[in-house]
């Protein structure tokens, strides 16, 4: 019983120090983010505020970087995803052989660092581009454009791999017997193929989306003057940091939340209509209810609470507090000044000439003053 007993706190000791490791500094960075102190931190704690998240906002240059990212994004989604799916379709039927040919072709990109990929698009555009002889003012000269390539050749890889792993538990016998009843391979495609990679094509997307969104290695080298959301981040905290980034967490910490429990939502709910649960579930025999447990219903209360959170906040004048404790850190420093001035020696009295020693020399003999003395023998 004792053993079972140490094993057991050993595991909860453990479990507490990997939770801490893993979601401490997170939490840390949401408090900070409601600090009203100019520098990140939690001690010591000033006054209470949300005008971090204006100064976030009122950030024109992280603005424009967040436009920037987002169209960056849909394009690499709109690019990586079918090419994705076409190296996931031609890798199921090809044969073994040249199959770890081709695999190993398109999974290089994601081996190579991100640093080469943004140099070699620049070079391999540039180069073409005075091959062709345009010039500078051109889409070959692009940050935007050579981005969106750029992030494409290895992020499509990411999409492939996802596409591969939903087509190993396909049927080819489904496809084929459509063939055999006459159907086109596009209707196939269309009409089998495409619904049962749906799922798949969602997870890609999004995963595309967030990778192109957070790539800096690659960006920072083909976006040239623009800035993209992630490079004028990394700008800003180089050129110094301030609890308007911790603001910054605690959006994407909610906007996280809230998309996973929509998603646990939608996979619940998916589970009880495969099971046939729905009709003799109390949640579903009430209207209310089911319209709260639908998944449309919980993003729309989240948002509704979310939005709530803001414009209270919103609310919230810590202006008196921000200026009692401006007044207490003068008035200690005008204290720390007063205690200098009194702990300074006054100066000695200055002599002149030297009299005091009875050396008439102003540097005090150090140069031979004796010499000068009426009576005085120089010295050679």
């Amino acid at each position: 019983m004792r053993r079972f007993t140490g094993d057991g706190a050993f595991a909860a000791g453990f479990s507490l120090l990997l939770f801490a490791y893993l979601f401490g500094p997170l939490i840390i960075m949401v408090i900070t983010a409601f600090n009203s102190s100019a520098f990140p931190r939690i001690t010591p704690w000033e006054c209470f505020t949300t005008d971090w998240f204006s100064v976030l906002i009122d950030n024109q240059r992280l603005m424009a970087g967040l436009v920037i990212s987002i169209g960056i994004g849909i394009g690499v989604v709109a690019l990586s995803v079918p090419i994705g799916l076409a190296g996931a379709l031609a890798l199921s039927e090809i044969g073994p052989r040249l199959r770890s040919a081709l695999y190993a072709v398109l999974i290089t990109p994601i081996l190579i660092p991100g640093v080469v990929l943004g140099i070699s698009t620049l070079v391999f555009w540039g180069g073409l581009a005075r091959m062709l002889g345009v010039g500078y003012g051109s889409g070959f000269y692009n940050g935007i454009f050579l981005t969106l390539l750029g992030q494409a050749t290895f992020i499509s890889a990411y999409a492939m791999l996802i596409f591969m792993a939903r087509l190993q538990r396909f049927d080819a016998t489904l496809t084929e017997a459509a063939l055999d009843l006459g159907a086109t391979p596009g209707q196939a495609f269309r009409r089998i193929m495409l619904p049962f990679l749906k799922p798949a094509i969602g997870s890609a997307a999004f995963l595309t989306l967030l990778a192109s969104f957070e790539n800096y290695n690659t960006t920072v080298f083909t976006i040239l003057s623009d800035n993209t959301f992630t490079t004028a981040l990394a700008s800003k905290v180089r050129h110094g940091t301030d609890p308007s980034l911790s603001a910054l967490a605690v959006i994407i910490i909610g906007l996280t939340l809230i998309g996973a429990m929509v998603h646990e939502a939608y996979i619940r709910r998916q589970e009880l209509l495969r099971t046939g649960r729905p009709r003799i579930s109390r949640l579903y025999a009430n209207p209310v209810t089911r319209a709260l447990t639908h998944p449309a219903g919980v993003a729309t209360v989240l948002v509704l609470l979310a939005a709530g959170l803001v414009w209270q906040g919103s609310r919230h004048d810590s202006a008196a507090c921000i200026a009692d404790i401006a007044a207490e850190k003068r008035a200690l420093q005008e204290k720390l000044l007063e205690q200098q001035r009194q702990s300074v020696p006054p100066p000695a009295p200055a002599t002149s000439g030297g009299a005091a020693s009875g050396n008439p020399s102003p540097f005090g003999g150090a140069f031979g003053g004796d010499a000068l003395r009426p009576g005085a023998t120089p010295t050679r």
